[in-house]
């Protein structure tokens, strides 16, 4: 299994496995499947301009294995955030998480980065315990998850050096 960045000229693999995220686990997404089933080719390929971040996804010859991206938002003081982050069911337990981890980690360090922060939901033990694996930690910083307010959302950050 590899792990492959994408570019805009990629829209069409990112769009397929990002809707197939969302309809496997929407309630992992800040986003749904109708809302993004919506968008048009140069909306995908717009979110894919190397500008915008890192999109990656992790592919065995039999198909893809997950998906991740990263992007610095300007209300993090500097720190990447990790997004979108997936592994196809048939993957998990596998090592795609792991690959498609180190590679947010990787691009975030490429770029200067000091810390990679995410957001992940309270009761998704298998994916806080993937993070931790690689060093993320919790911040203490929660809030309510916006699809659900019943749901608390936290933060966890890996420092990187």
């Amino acid at each position: 299994m590899d792990v492959r960045r994408l570019g805009p000229q990629d829209w069409a693999l990112w769009r397929d496995v990002r809707l197939a995220a969302l309809a496997d686990s929407p309630r992992a997404f800040g986003s749904t499947l109708e809302r993004e089933q919506a968008f048009d080719e140069d909306r995908w390929r717009a979110w894919l301009e190397p500008a915008k971040g890192l999109k990656a996804v992790a592919r065995e010859s039999e198909g893809t294995a997950g998906i991740v991206g990263v992007w610095v938002p300007e209300d993090r003081d500097g720190a990447g955030e990790l997004f979108s982050m997936w592994v196809h069911p048939a993957w998990r337990g596998r090592g795609a998480g792991d690959l498609l981890v180190t590679e947010a980690i990787a691009w975030a360090g490429e770029r200067g980065l000091t810390a990679l922060d995410l957001w992940v939901v309270g009761d998704n033990v298998a994916a806080r315990r993937l993070y931790e694996r690689h060093g993320f930690r919790p911040t203490g910083e929660a809030q309510p998850y916006p699809p659900d307010p019943s749901v608390v959302e936290y933060v966890m950050r890996c420092e990187i050096s």
